[in-house]
């Protein structure tokens, strides 16, 4: 991986001022995630309400304007230079539905999400070749790792932050999502 003064600098900005947790997801039944497989078309439908996968299904209503990973994507991304935001989670994953709902149904946060990033959405057992290797990014950036696995980097692929869960606001001495982003957009 070639890192240029722009990467570089992002990312040790970034470290300097994330503590990122390495919280892991907590199986929780299928019967209690069975409600939220399907979702209903709704104003806010994304990209993700023609996937297959009941996890990418999940958020299709979100107001988070949700990518599958493709080259539609990253081609955005470049055209608007905009960083990826990518999230990787699955369908039974606890913290993945926490941060869903405090962030990625939040009308503030989507807004700020969808002004600074082009985000990609990850079902890790549909693509666990993706997984894998941003998990390891994770693992290598931070020490540590779990899901909803959360990376951002440049339209090349090229990671510059790498975390787990990551709440609304500043919460147990960490930096939450409404300050990250702000932060995100000054440095980019």
């Amino acid at each position: 991986m070639i890192w240029n003064n722009r990467t570089i600098s992002l990312t040790i900005s970034l470290l300097l001022f994330i503590l990122p947790l390495s919280l892991m997801c907590e199986n929780k039944s299928k019967t209690e995630q069975s409600s939220r497989l399907i979702p209903a078309t709704t104003e806010h439908s994304n990209r993700l309400i023609h996937e297959k996968s009941p996890y990418l299904l999940q958020h299709a209503d979100n107001p988070v304007d949700w990518y599958p990973w493709g080259e539609e994507a990253f081609q955005k991304a470049l055209a608007e230079d905009k960083p990826i935001f990518l999230s990787i989670g699955y369908s039974t994953c606890h913290w993945c539905h926490v941060m869903e709902h405090e962030s990625f149904e939040d009308p503030e946060v989507a807004r700020l999400m969808n002004e600074t990033f082009i985000s990609i959405k990850v079902d890790r057992e549909e693509r666990p070749d993706i997984d894998n290797i941003y998990m390891t990014v994770c693992q290598m950036m931070t020490g540590s790792g779990g899901w909803p696995l959360t990376i951002i980097m440049t339209p090349d692929k090229k990671p510059f932050f790498a975390g787990t869960y990551i709440p609304k606001d500043d919460r147990f001495g960490r930096m939450g999502m409404l300050q990250l982003i702000p932060r995100v957009q000054e440095l980019w």
